[in-house]
């Protein structure tokens, strides 16, 4: 197959570029920052037509992951890029797609589970899930995530393509145990002894392992009547302390130093990135892929963090 993933230069892009070029497939990655690669790059803005959109004509899949990190803070020029960033390159894919004579079968946007309002009560799925924005005392930063959350699934969605199947994947957070991404920072804060609970303690963390990640894409590819939200996360969830003590266990230690709100706050800030990574409660469970028959390897997180640990201490300290 003829797979195409805008913006697949990050750590989720990189997962299934390596997965798919693996397999066999034509792996074509849209980068505005190209660099080498075992599958082709090529250079595009994620704001105008140009030579790219002849990539997309006669391709299998296209998997949008465009979009800048949100690791950062929330200042005013790193807002209007992140929006912008999703947004606007989700229309011009959607402009492009619509010109071409042989458009791909299949569509995969990426979206967030975050779009969920912060869920202490019950699990969100993407039949009876309600979606955040301002409820009484969340910060201003929850809100602005789940409006970008909620213009890119519009954005995504506001126009039909007939011969174009559209999925938005509502990803919790995708742990593998490359350098560098979200599961390598949790394991870092617990290797030098600051993987305590993040008080209160009691919000929810939603997750998904790479690869059950991986499965659900393949999944998903392969169910032509599943279209619309499909959240990619496991179906357990579970509380920030409970998340970090099992990690702890995994690695081997059970020295965790707690950290109250107002020393996330100063961490993050000094960190030059925001704490509603680990204080909004996301209680987010996969109802449309448990439904279709999707059955996950790492349902749980003791076995996934047994797995992830070891997997990257054989990365990390090869044999």
């Amino acid at each position: 197959m003829k797979i195409v993933i805008p913006g697949g230069t990050g750590q989720v892009g990189h997962v299934l570029a390596r997965h798919f070029h693996t397999q066999g497939h034509d792996v074509i990655v849209f980068s505005r920052t190209p660099q080498p690669a075992p599958w082709r790059i090529v250079p595009w803005d994620g704001l105008t037509l140009g030579p790219w959109v002849g990539e997309l004509e006669q391709s299998d899949i296209c998997i949008n992951l465009a979009g800048r990190s949100v690791n950062c803070r929330y200042t005013p020029a790193n807002r209007r890029a992140i929006f912008d960033s999703r947004i606007l390159s989700t229309k011009i894919l959607d402009e492009a797609i619509g010109s071409l004579h042989h458009p791909p079968a299949i569509w995969l946007n990426a979206s967030t589970a975050t779009i969920y309002r912060h869920s202490l009560d019950r699990p969100m799925d993407e039949t009876t899930g309600e979606y955040g924005g301002n409820e009484p005392g969340a910060p201003d930063t929850w809100n602005f995530s789940i409006d970008v959350a909620k213009a890119w699934e519009s954005a995504f969605f506001a126009t039909h393509t007939p011969q174009t199947r559209k999925v938005a994947l509502r990803s919790a957070m995708t742990f593998s145990p490359d350098p560098g991404g979200v599961f390598d920072v949790f394991l870092s804060l617990v290797r030098h002894g600051l993987g305590g609970t993040n008080y209160p303690g009691t919000q929810f963390v939603s997750w998904i392992h790479e690869i059950d990640f991986i499965r659900a894409i393949d999944f998903l590819i392969a169910a032509p009547t599943l279209s619309g939200p499909i959240n990619l996360a496991s179906p357990n969830p579970l509380p920030n302390r409970d998340f970090l003590r099992i990690l702890r266990e995994a690695w081997g230690t059970r020295i965790g130093l707690p950290t109250a709100t107002w020393m996330l706050e100063i961490g993050t800030f000094l960190m030059r990135t925001e704490s509603e990574l680990v204080l909004k409660s996301r209680q987010v469970v996969p109802g449309r892929l448990l439904s279709a028959g999707f059955r996950f390897t790492f349902p749980d997180w003791p076995s996934a963090a047994r797995d992830l640990v070891a997997r990257w201490r054989s990365q990390k300290f090869p044999v």
